[in-house]
């Protein structure tokens, strides 16, 4: 699969990711990965939910996939900062 399946979840909002989601499946698309990181891991398990239970009942969730990144630290000296992440495929 390649990153063009990709929907990176930001500060939008959600009903941006969920066009998104349904324009990919509608171009033909197989399977979707929906990423998040932080503070928006809420805000992609909302677009997802509401791809799945509104708009096209008939996408399934294939994997969860959650994890930890280490970002540098802002400052010089300063200690590094771990932020959570998760990817979601869903898949048709």
């Amino acid at each position: 699969m390649t990153e063009n399946n990709a929907v990176l979840i930001g500060r939008k909002p959600v009903m941006n990711y969920v066009l998104a989601c349904i324009t990919l499946f509608h171009s033909g698309v197989e399977e979707v990965n929906v990423k998040a990181r932080g503070r928006a891991i809420s805000r992609a398990v909302d677009a997802v939910e509401v791809v799945r239970r509104r708009f096209l009942p008939d996408v399934k969730v294939k994997n969860i996939n959650i994890g930890t990144q280490k970002l540098a630290p802002f400052e010089e000296g300063g200690t590094p900062t771990n932020v959570s992440t998760i990817e979601i495929t869903l898949t048709r």
